[in-house]
């Protein structure tokens, strides 16, 4: 099953914990590149730091738990908090992956004008 990560970071020592663990950081994500499909931050509309998403392909959800507590930014207190979330891939490159609804590919039926 893939899940999605969340987190919330500790903005006040985000800068800090990355200049310092970051190339930890990046050796952990390649040393488990086999589980963490793609990981990366999240930055909110003005292009401020928000957090971190991480899709991870895992039998369950406390597997990603203790992978998460195996990263180096976890003890060094960059993450405030995580949410683990199932996550099901329905569209990928262009192709749709799951079976679609009865009825889906209709085109609309065009609406009239002028009312009744």
């Amino acid at each position: 099953m893939i899940y999605a990560v969340l987190f919330e970071d500790d903005f006040a020592r985000a800068v800090e914990v990355r200049r310092r663990f970051m190339p930890e950081h990046l050796a952990f994500l390649e040393r488990h590149g086999d589980r963490i499909l793609a990981a990366g931050p999240l930055c909110d509309p003005a292009g401020e730091p928000a957090g971190g998403l991480w899709l991870v392909d895992a039998e369950h959800a406390e597997n990603v738990t203790a992978l998460i507590e195996s990263d180096p930014f976890w003890p060094a207190g960059l993450r405030r908090s995580h949410r683990i979330l199932p996550w099901q891939r329905v569209f990928n490159q262009g192709q749709v992956l799951i079976p679609r609804p009865a009825g889906a590919n209709k085109k609309p039926s065009p609406v009239a004008e002028g009312g009744s």
